[in-house]
């Protein structure tokens, strides 16, 4: 019995650390790290390969940590900082940090001096908001998007890093009732605007 339970814990472990390490790796040949596959407003958006490929930190001249290479928060930083000329006080975090929870709707999130909505707020998404995507079993870090553009029933979103055969770009629909506005997709936290 001892010894099925040991064998157990080892393929499990063999298990975690397999689909972590296939994680890295590009499957999709048509494309290479690095490579520019969209941009926004002249931000360029590269492909990452593997979602949890990493190629070390960009930095934008002036010092300005704008995140890990080809990564989601990286490329929203370098929107943010290229496109809004906005700078956020916490140049550190995963996508998930990017929202805080205890935070009610329009009060400056104070890591990213942005305003923050939660998904279901009174006030609506807008082009160049931050959408804000939960942590899941398969991605503990969350992901972010620009808003690229807002349709009447529908937004659509810009992102880097997706996966290797995720689009650059997804639209997702806004369910409108009641004076509020809910992003359908569950795992959507919210989104950050700069003050109007």
């Amino acid at each position: 019995m001892k010894y099925k339970i040991i064998s157990s814990v080892a393929i499990l472990i063999l298990i975690f650390f397999g689909i972590k390490m296939t994680k890295k790796i590009n499957f999709n040949t048509r494309y290479t790290a690095g490579q520019v596959i969209d941009s926004l407003h002249h931000v360029k958006v590269y492909y990452n390969g593997g979602v949890s490929h990493t190629e070390g930190r960009n930095l934008a001249p002036d010092g300005y940590n704008l995140g890990i290479k080809y990564q989601c928060v990286e490329f929203v930083k370098r929107y943010y900082y290229e496109y809004l000329n906005h700078q956020m006080p916490d140049t550190y975090g995963n996508a998930k940090d990017f929202f805080d929870s205890d935070l009610k709707d329009g009060v400056i999130n104070p890591q990213r001096n942005l305003l923050q909505y939660h998904n279901g707020a009174t006030v609506p998404p807008r082009e160049n908001d931050i959408l804000i995507i939960d942590k899941s079993l398969w991605n503990p870090y969350g992901h972010v998007a620009i808003i690229a553009a807002v349709q009447q029933d529908s937004i659509t979103i810009i992102q880097q890093n997706p996966g290797p055969f995720g689009k650059s770009r997804e639209q997702l629909s806004i369910q409108q009732s009641e004076g509020t506005y809910y992003i359908d997709n569950n795992r959507v936290l919210g989104w950050l605007t700069l003050e109007k």
